[in-house]
């Protein structure tokens, strides 16, 4: 999506400040004069701020400036990661193994950057079970994943037992 720009005599604005490509400021003139002095330096004037008080024009390569924006907004583009909250569900009477099994897929799904909600599972008379109890059955399932991470949410009742979100330790680059 390129954004669309007035170049040269497109511009209407009756006053325009008027930058060079290596940023001096030329000052505020007519876009008539801004333009000579564009055709003189065998460049274009580009409109690259509309909204200011006056508009900002910029004399430089019109190409060049495509090129630098179709960059900018691809390197964007780039940027955005697609964060999801995936959910794991184990009981009380879950066996060790697969616990395991599923620690291994949160370990791996907080590798890939998404945030983890596990549920603690409870039916009938396991809701009315101490709470202490049923915070270390959660905690046996956190220390079974591999992966560094923190708690996003701590450990809180939920409608069908305990549940909590993990995320992923971002690592600072020192």
């Amino acid at each position: 999506m390129i954004i669309r720009v007035r170049i040269n005599h497109q511009i209407k604005a009756p006053q325009i400040r008027v930058i060079t490509e290596d940023g001096q400021n030329l000052g505020i003139m007519s876009p008539s004069d801004a333009l000579k002095k564009a055709q003189e330096m065998g460049q274009d004037l580009i409109e690259i701020s509309p909204n200011a008080i006056p508009p900002i024009a910029k004399i430089m390569d019109y190409g060049k400036f495509q090129y630098t924006e179709k960059k900018k907004l691809k390197d964007s583009k780039a940027k955005i990661q697609n964060i999801e909250l995936k959910s794991i569900q184990v009981k009380i009477g879950t066996d060790e193994h697969d616990l395991v099994l599923k620690a291994g897929k949160a370990s791996e799904w907080l590798k890939e950057g998404h945030r983890v909600r596990l549920n603690l599972f409870l039916s009938g008379r396991a809701k009315y079970l101490n709470q202490t109890f049923l915070k270390e059955r959660m905690d046996r399932m956190l220390k079974l994943i591999t992966e560094e991470y923190k708690i996003a949410e701590p450990v809180q009742k939920s409608p069908k037992g305990l549940s909590t979100v993990i995320e992923r330790v971002i690592k600072s680059k020192v």
